[in-house]
């Protein structure tokens, strides 16, 4: 399905007061974390003042909690400093505070709140458990015996970690990998719809196909002349290049499945004339532009070079540069001079609360503003909105961040998934929200 829906699982009931400020859950009874212990009311302070402590990524989730109270072992109330229609999609969603046993993170805390220990171990409470993490080799788990919900079908999973993507292609083709779930090159993407030897899915997600421009370099300070640079870029070619068979022409500024339709248009015409007048009124020197793209997925290395022709066509010379992930968020609050001018990647919400997506890609703070754009009426229709979900004003947020030339919406992108015909449950093991990845106490043999 492609409209998230809360469902029970640590918490079997919840109430929130009409503020969104106070925060009531009936926990579930029985549940044992994986070092044996019992999962009780405990866990939830202990868990969000870890995330705190370590103060990384989703650490904002968190950030406004105020007090945690405990009524007993199985009821507790969370109550915020300020009301946050989103604080229910945090809890939810793949990147929240997990719950993890106090008694593990107290015995491992070592200096660095556990997180050296949970690199290779884990202290949840889910369906599996973590037996090995070799870094960049093998990943692997185990069924956990005394799991509180219906017992996985498969007792272990491997995990092992190709970068290569022709080897792990090549690996899947000679039945050696059950599926694979993510950054297919488009040319495999055709390969694959062609072959009925294996299945393929094509599943909706909230991600999208982003461009980003750099408010502090050359050129580009200027918000129209980075409107006309997004003028000039054909996102229909880009999608028809690219995309096909698991992806659309984004229509909104926030990814797919956010908003519901009629919120949030973007509307950049497609009109390279813009570009092609300025461009010829421009210094030698402000015409060079480099274009970065996330290394870790080929498409955008495709993206990259057909905006690179776009561009050219248009009077700018523009070179193409791949950057590790790692240097990608490197990026973040700084004045953005070691950064490209235009940078593509593929990314979606931390929840799928319009929120979520804005306050990380467009307040100044944001985990995903890599070249640092804001604009105050951007992060002042957030803020407006966060109090009680109103639409309207996350929607104005979107147009607000479109006015400011920093963003295009390339593709809202669906997961392509190719699997083994034996493997089932794939559909019903996707969750929109949580791209590139599926639920592996779903699926089953068949």
């Amino acid at each position: 399905t492609d409209k998230p829906e809360l469902e029970p699982l640590l918490a079997t009931e919840w109430t929130a007061s009409p503020d969104n400020k106070v925060f009531t859950f009936k926990l579930r009874e029985g549940v044992k974390f994986h070092d044996g212990t019992p999962f009780t009311s405990a866990a939830v302070k202990a868990s969000f003042d870890r995330r705190l402590a370590v103060n990384q990524g989703p650490a904002y989730m968190v950030a406004d909690v105020d007090s945690v109270t405990t009524q007993g072992d199985y009821g507790v109330t969370i109550t915020l400093k300020a009301p946050n229609s989103a604080f229910l999609d945090y809890l939810a969603c793949a990147y929240g505070p997990r719950m993890l046993s106090p008694e593990g993170l107290k015995k491992n805390a070592g200096s660095d709140n556990a997180q050296g220990y949970l690199t290779n171990h884990d202290l949840g409470t889910g369906p599996f458990t973590l037996t090995a993490a070799e870094v960049g080799s093998r990943y692997a788990l185990e069924a956990y015996p005394e799991y509180w919900g219906p017992k996985p079908y498969f007792e272990k999973v491997e995990i092992p970690v190709i970068t290569d993507v022709s080897a792990q292609q090549l690996q899947f083709n000679n039945g050696q990998v059950a599926a694979i779930l993510h950054d297919l090159p488009s040319s495999a993407v055709q390969s694959y719809l062609d072959n009925k030897s294996f299945a393929n899915y094509s599943l909706p997600t909230m991600m999208s196909n982003y461009l980003y421009v750099n408010p502090h370099k050359g050129m580009m300070t200027d918000a129209k002349n980075r409107t006309a640079v997004l003028q000039a870029v054909d996102v229909d070619e880009l999608v028809k290049q690219t995309y096909f068979g698991r992806g659309k022409v984004a229509e909104q500024i926030y990814p797919g499945n956010v908003m519901d339709p009629q919120y949030a248009k973007q509307s950049v015409p497609h009109d390279p004339s813009v570009l092609t007048a300025l461009a010829a009124s421009l210094p030698a020197d402000q015409k060079n532009v480099s274009i970065g793209y996330d290394s870790s997925n080929p498409d955008n290395q495709l993206v990259s070079n057909l905006i690179q022709t776009q561009l050219a066509a248009a009077g700018l010379t523009a070179k193409v540069q791949a950057y590790p992930t790692s240097e990608t968020f490197g990026w973040v609050g700084t004045d953005g001079q070691t950064a490209p001018e235009i940078f593509v990647a593929l990314a979606w919400p931390d929840a799928p609360s319009p929120y979520t997506w804005g306050h990380i890609s467009w307040d100044a703070s944001g985990g995903l503003n890599y070249l640092g754009c804001s604009a105050p009426p951007v992060s002042d229709a957030l803020a407006k909105g966060l109090p009680d979900g109103s639409p309207e004003a996350f929607s104005q947020a979107g147009l607000e961040a479109v006015k400011t030339g920093c963003w295009l919406n390339i593709a809202s992108v669906d997961d392509f998934v190719v699997a083994q015909p034996w493997l089932k449950g794939v559909e019903q093991a996707h969750v929109v929200t949580n791209p590139n990845s599926l639920r592996l106490a779903a699926l089953s043999v068949g």
